[in-house]
């Protein structure tokens, strides 16, 4: 793991979701690019840039964020792009190559009930990248204990699981794997892939309707550190990531949440 991207919106919370990125960073001995894209506001006609402005004004609000920040001589740069966040992160994802992002989980909508805002959302949906999502005020701590809850034990992706090993290698992690069990599960989902038993510490099966459900009923007993899900076309949030938003009704964790790549 060498490159994290940290998307900064204009939330109280993005201060503390860097830091944690920084932090994070620091253990895994891994790079920060500090990311915020804007949207062109040119027209035809007019005398002053203003892409040109507002590219000046995200780059200062980058150095500003950064500069309130312990960065741990952890090497930070810095990204502003034109376009949309999604685009964007493609695009450096393209040059740079990104080995996971991570984001806060909270919009810049002053809904309450908002789990992940659009951005954060869209990235989780519209891309194929590994996203760690952190809780408002969360402070880094080691990551002793990950709760992993999932609907199929089938991984088609061969470097799916990759953000998961390196940090099971690196903090040395116990793996508490949670099948969930749901009303239209098949048998071949009952099938564990090598590479998940491979990483297993615990393995428990539950039925419910859902597999947020699953997670709801045993977090407690497991006390994770980090909770970790698929995203698939079919599966875990497979209606949820139909919009960009993310409702706590519908999904939210007081841990850290890692969401990988399932297909």
């Amino acid at each position: 793991m060498q490159h994290i991207l940290v998307p900064i919106g204009s939330t109280e919370n993005a201060k503390n979701t860097l830091q944690y990125a920084i932090d994070f960073a620091a253990e895994v001995n891994a790079k920060v690019f500090v990311f915020r894209a804007y949207s062109s506001q040119s027209k035809a006609g007019t005398m002053i840039n203003i892409d040109a402005i507002i590219e000046r004004e995200t780059n200062l609000y980058l150095r500003t964020m950064v500069n309130a920040v312990d960065r741990k001589n952890v090497e930070v740069k810095l990204i502003s792009a034109k376009g949309s966040a999604v685009d964007s992160v493609l695009a450096v994802d393209e040059e740079l190559g990104i080995d996971l992002i991570i984001v806060g989980a909270k919009s810049n909508s002053i809904k309450e009930e908002i789990f992940l805002g659009r951005t954060a959302g869209s990235l989780v949906k519209q891309t194929d990248l590994p996203v760690l999502t952190v809780p408002e005020e969360y402070q880094f701590s080691k990551i002793n204990s990950i709760l992993m809850a999932f609907k199929s034990g089938m991984i088609k992706s061969k470097t799916a699981l990759k953000p998961l090993q390196h940090l099971v290698k690196k903090f040395n992690s116990n793996v508490n794997l949670l099948l969930v069990k749901t009303p239209e599960y098949t048998e071949e989902d009952l099938i564990i892939h090598e590479n998940l038993k491979t990483l297993q510490t615990t393995l428990t099966v539950t039925e419910n309707r859902t597999t947020f459900q699953g997670v709801l009923e045993h977090f407690q007993t497991h006390n994770p550190d980090m909770l970790c899900v698929f995203r698939r076309k079919r599966g875990f949030f497979q209606k949820i990531w139909e919009k960009n938003t993310i409702l706590k009704e519908e999904f939210h964790t007081t841990v850290p949440l890692l969401i990988l790549k399932g297909e």
